[in-house]
C-alpha cells in the first residue's frame, strides 16, 4: 500500500508573530504556540454534551480499535479488514439525528485512529474508505449532516500511527521499533492529512490528537497550522506539546473554572470504545446521568462515545440510551446546558451548576430531604424543585439549610433551582464537606 505526501501543508507559513500570542495564555499551553481566542473556547464549552464515535474495518472483529492490531488480530489480517468493509447501512443523516436526539451538540468522528485507516478521501494515503468495497467518504457525509442538522464537528485524529511506514513504532500498541522509520517525513504527512481535514470539511470545532507518541517538539506545529487554518478551532491536549483543553479518559474531571476539560467515556457497559458485539451491552440512564451531570458541574464537557456496527449503524441499544439522556434533557435540561460549573464544587453524589443570576443544586442520591451547604455570600430570593415537589431554603452566617419533599423520591436527580440577589459567577467556588 503505498504511502504519499503534499507539500501544501508545509507551504503554509507556521509563523506566528508576538501581536498573535495573548499575554494571558492557558496553563500547560507552549509559549510559541498560537492560544485559542476567549469566544472559540466559550463556544466550546457551551456545547456542553457531544457523540464520540470510534469506527473502522475493525468493527468487523469486535475487538478494540488500533489496539487489538497484533494483539487479539495478526498485523497482516487487521490491516487487510478494509477489503471487507461495506457498511452499507450507514446514514449520516441518522447518526447526527440521533445525537441530536440525544441532546448532544457535537460530534468528533475518528476519522484516523492508530490503525492508521483514514475515513476520509485523503490524497496523501491509499489506506482510506474510497478503496474498500464501499466507496463513498464517510467524514464528507457526516460533516455535511451535521451542518444540516445545526451539530458542530469535530476530527479525532491519531498522533501515532501504527501502519505508517515512516512512523517509528508499531503494533502491538505502539511499543515495537520499526529497523528503518523517519518521523519528520510522517509529520509532512500528519500535517497534510490534517490540512485536508480543516479545508475540505470544516469549519470544524475541534482537531482531537491522541497518543501523542514521538510528537514532543513537534505538537506546537499542529497548533500552529490548525490555528492559521481555521483561527476559532480548538484543539486537545494530546499533540505532543499541550493543547487547549484537557481530556480525562474513562473517568470524570476534577472541579476547574480556569484550564477548559472534557471527559471522554464509553456508553458501552464494558467500556469499549468500538463494536464489541451484541453482547456488549451499555451503561444505565443513571451512569450516564451522573457523568453528564458531575462533569458539568465540575464546569467541564462530556464526550459520549459509541461504536458503530459493522453495518455502519448504531445499535439500538446505544440509540435508545441515548434518547433515554435526550428525553430528561427535554426536562431538565436548562440545569446543564449553556452553564458553568459551580459556585459549590461536586462530590460523589452531588453538583452544582450556574448561569446569570441562578443556581442549580443538583442531588444525586435516594430518599433526599434535608439537605445542608455553606451559606451563600447572596441572599435567595426564590427556591423550587425543578423535578417536582416542594423544597424551603433558609441560610444563616454559615449554612445553607434545605427541606426537600420530592415529587419522585426515585428520580436519579433531583434538582433544586435558586434565584439570587447577585450574578452567581461573581461567587468564588465554595467546597462541599
Amino acid at each position: 500500500m503505498k504511502t504519499t505526501i503534499g507539500l501544501s501543508a508545509l507551504a503554509l507559513s507556521l509563523a506566528i508573530t508576538s501581536q498573535d500570542i495573548k499575554a494571558a495564555q492557558p496553563s500547560n499551553f507552549p509559549a510559541n504556540a498560537a492560544p485559542p481566542t476567549d469566544a472559540a473556547i466559550a463556544n466550546w464549552r457551551a456545547k456542553r454534551y457531544g457523540m464520540f464515535i470510534h469506527w473502522g474495518p475493525v468493527s468487523l472483529t469486535e475487538k478494540e480499535i488500533g489496539w487489538s492490531r497484533g494483539n487479539e488480530t495478526p498485523i497482516e489480517k487487521y490491516d487487510n479488514l478494509y477489503k471487507e468493509f461495506n457498511p452499507t447501512k450507514f446514514n449520516a443523516d441518522e447518526w447526527a439525528s440521533i445525537a441530536k436526539k440525544a441532546g448532544m451538540r457535537y460530534i468528533v468522528l475518528t476519522t484516523k485512529h492508530h490503525d492508521g485507516f483514514c475515513l476520509w478521501d485523503t490524497k496523501l494515503t491509499d489506506y482510506n474508505i474510497m478503496n474498500t468495497p464501499f466507496k463513498r467518504d464517510v467524514v464528507k457525509e457526516l460533516a455535511e449532516a451535521c451542518k444540516k442538522q445545526g451539530i458542530a464537528f469535530g476530527a479525532y485524529y491519531s498522533t501515532c500511527d501504527w501502519f505508517h511506514p515512516d512512523f517509528p513504532l508499531t503494533s502491538p500498541g505502539g511499543k515495537t521499533h520499526r529497523e528503518k522509520s523517519d518521523i519528520n517525513s510522517y509529520n509532512k504527512y500528519l500535517l497534510g492529512q490534517i490540512e485536508e481535514l480543516i479545508t475540505k470539511y470544516g469549519p470544524l470545532i475541534t482537531i482531537w490528537n491522541d497518543v501523542p507518541q514521538e510528537f514532543k517538539g513537534r505538537g506546537v506545529n499542529t497548533i500552529n497550522l490548525v490555528r492559521k487554518l481555521q483561527p476559532d478551532i480548538l484543539i486537545n491536549n494530546r499533540t505532543g506539546d499541550g493543547g487547549d483543553y484537557d481530556t480525562p479518559e474513562q473517568k470524570i474531571g476534577g472541579f476547574n473554572m480556569d484550564r477548559p476539560w472534557e471527559s471522554c467515556m464509553t456508553v458501552s457497559a464494558h467500556n469499549n470504545w468500538a463494536w464489541g458485539g451484541e453482547k456488549d451491552g451499555v451503561k444505565s440512564l443513571e451512569a450516564c446521568l451522573r457523568m453528564l451531570v458531575l462533569g458539568n458541574g465540575g464546569d467541564g464537557n462530556i464526550l459520549l462515545n459509541v461504536g458503530p456496527t459493522p453495518e455502519g449503524i448504531i445499535a439500538p441499544e446505544q440509540a435508545n440510551r441515548l434518547k433515554d439522556v435526550g428525553d430528561w434533557l427535554e426536562k431538565y435540561g436548562e440545569s446543564l446546558m449553556d452553564t458553568r460549573g459551580g459556585p459549590y464544587k461536586p462530590t460523589k453524589d452531588f453538583a452544582c451548576t450556574r448561569k446569570d443570576s441562578t443556581i442549580y443544586l443538583h442531588i444525586l442520591k435516594r430518599g433526599v430531604g434535608d439537605f445542608k451547604l455553606p451559606a451563600l455570600p447572596a441572599a435567595i430570593v426564590s427556591a423550587k424543585l425543578l423535578t417536582g415537589g416542594k423544597v424551603r431554603a433558609s441560610q444563616t452566617a454559615t449554612e445553607l439549610s434545605l427541606s426537600i419533599s420530592p415529587k419522585n423520591p426515585k428520580e436519579i436527580d433531583v434538582i433544586v433551582k435558586l434565584e439570587l440577589d447577585k450574578a452567581s459567577m461573581e461567587i468564588a467556588p465554595i467546597d462541599v464537606k
